[in-house]
């Protein structure tokens, strides 16, 4: 769960309606409500982080008309907080104009807990590294916040904490994570954040090739040096001079190759294939790997003192499955990305449609999701990506809860994923489950029975990270 306190500043007409919110927003989130319809005043600076606007009460079209006006009096300027509104879902007309005011996101009425939570973090999360890139643009420093970098919560805080921290010196980083987490883009952000932005970046993947073309790879050849040689060829090592080169798959480098790479690195120069010239570089290395270096170092398919130089400062990107806040946002960044590409008026998804993709364990993470919506994006014919645009494999059960369903069925079937989510991220821990959900620990258990919850659902295969006695489980 996402432990950092987000302070709410409520403006609604219902000033009874805070209470029921405050308590189904659950822990995380702090409000304040009231009816007027203004910013924090300058006595209350620093003290709220997001503006969170009720217009699903305000039927009278003087009182939205004002609320358009009083967002248009601040939109030439920074919004002082970003703004979260909750609008009727038939107001589209009014609903875009908020967005063109800058409104950071439109909730539908009556608002779902779960979006609205996620709107709020978005929102928040947003404002934070705007304002942070806006203080760095200040100081006039190159250090900025790595603009194409989305989905940053959870752990991936303290990982791009970590990279910011890097950036600037000077050392060799070493990223890990499974395939598809991204290890390219945090080393182009790395690079971006460095004294050595302005320069090349150069990127090169090491697996599955052999050992003789990797070697012509990276170090390049003199005319004449092989068989085919018919000119001189620079290598990468010396296209990256000055800037930085990001080697992928490290680990599938060959034993042979290991220590020619460690000397480039000791001496800071490396000979072309064919000839006898030392070339002096100066080169930033930043190496990425999906398997564990440390246990080839212990089975001797890795050289221990080339490990050691490439683990100076090591970043490790957690899988897109202990990261599902970070779902929505991505998927909506790749949603404007491959619209603005294929020229597609796609704008949103549809709830199941973002429900499947937020449930999805992603065996691909962050690589997969992107083809997804890619593909979805393809498939669409107007505004919003539908379940059915999506594989068969994400469709399977959610199908079932569609709206032609009875209300009964409707509300089991929320239920059932409200807890199922909780569960996930309370780490599967009863008591801090029930706590999230400020219910008691005694109807979670209920709830688990009735809703029919078993270790076989979609998600429940996951281990906590955190260790837990067997009767705060239900695995």
């Amino acid at each position: 769960m996402d432990s950092e306190l987000i302070r709410v500043f409520f403006c609604s007409p219902d000033i009874g309606f805070a209470e029921p919110l405050t308590h189904a927003l659950g822990p995380g989130f702090q409000i304040r409500a009231t009816r007027e319809l203004r910013w924090p005043g300058s006595e209350e600076p620093e003290r709220y982080d997001v503006l969170l606007l009720d217009l699903q009460g305000r039927e009278n079209e003087a009182v939205v008309k004002g609320a358009l006006e009083f967002l248009q009096g601040v939109s030439g300027s920074k919004f002082p907080l970003p703004v979260v509104a909750i609008l009727p879902s038939d107001d589209r007309v009014i609903s875009t104009r908020l967005m063109e005011l800058g409104v950071h996101r439109v909730v539908a009425s009556p608002p779902d807990m779960i979006e609205l939570r996620i709107a709020l973090r978005r929102a928040h999360r947003f404002y934070q590294l705007e304002k942070e890139a806006q203080d760095l643009r200040e100081n006039e420093t190159k250090i900025t916040a790595p603009y194409t970098m989305v989905g940053i919560v959870g752990a991936l805080t303290e990982v791009l904490s970590l990279a910011q921290k890097v950036a600037p010196c000077d050392v060799t980083v070493l990223i890990t994570g499974e395939t598809g987490t991204g290890k390219e883009v945090w080393a182009r952000a790395i690079h971006r954040m460095s004294a050595r932005a302005a320069q090349p970046f150069v990127g090169f993947s090491v697996a599955n090739l052999p050992e003789a073309l990797i070697e012509d790879e990276l170090f390049g050849h003199e005319k004449g040096a092989f068989t085919g040689a018919s000119g001189m060829r620079r290598g990468r090592f010396e296209v990256a001079d000055r800037g930085t080169l990001f080697l992928d798959e490290i680990g599938d480098l060959s034993l042979g190759l290991q220590p020619k790479l460690l000397r480039v690195l000791q001496e800071r120069s490396f000979e072309r294939l064919g000839g006898s010239k030392p070339m002096a570089v100066d080169v930033r290395l930043i190496c990425a790997t999906n398997q564990n270096l440390q246990e080839m170092v212990e089975k001797g398919t890795f050289r221990e003192d080339l490990y050691y130089r490439l683990n100076v400062v090591q970043l490790h990107l957690p899988p897109l499955r202990e990261r599902r806040d970070s779902i929505p946002e991505l998927a909506h960044h790749f949603l404007h990305q491959f619209a603005s590409q294929f020229s597609k008026k796609t704008k949103r998804f549809s709830r199941l449609a973002m429900q499947a993709l937020e449930e999805c364990p992603w065996p691909g993470n962050v690589r997969e999701l992107e083809n997804v919506v890619q593909r979805a994006v393809v498939l669409s014919e107007d505004a919003t990506i539908e379940l059915d645009h999506l594989p068969a494999a994400l469709q399977k059960g959610f199908s079932e809860i569609a709206p032609t369903h009875s209300y009964d069925v409707e509300i089991r079937e929320f239920k059932k994923r409200l807890v199922l989510r909780t569960l996930r991220q309370c780490g599967w821990k009863k008591t801090e489950t029930a706590r999230s959900l400020g219910i008691a620990r005694n109807y979670l258990h209920r709830l688990i029975n009735q809703l029919e919850i078993q270790p076989d659902d979609p998600g429940m295969h996951q281990v906590s990270r955190h260790p837990a006695s067997p009767s705060d489980t239900i695995m």
